[in-house]
């Protein structure tokens, strides 16, 4: 080898080396995963607030938690 030649890097179609595609990989995937927490909990708490699917009355029959239990009960069974 020549000197200040450096030897070529075995190159993906994304440029990176094996460890750079493992490293950032991981880094993608913990990403994914807080960005995925943050919106079931936010949206476990908009639910809760305002249900998507109302009682026979409106959200007017859905004020309490108690009665958004309810209503959802025959939704699911």
């Amino acid at each position: 080898m020549a000197s200040g030649v450096t030897p070529e890097r075995p190159s993906s179609l994304s440029g990176l080396t094996e460890a750079e595609a493992k490293e950032f990989h991981a880094i993608f995937l913990t990403s994914f995963i807080i960005f995925t927490a943050i919106a079931v909990v936010a949206h476990i708490l908009v639910w809760l607030w305002r249900p998507w699917l109302p009682g026979p009355q409106g959200y007017a029959s859905l004020e309490g938690v108690g009665e958004t239990a309810r209503a959802l009960l025959p939704l699911i069974g």
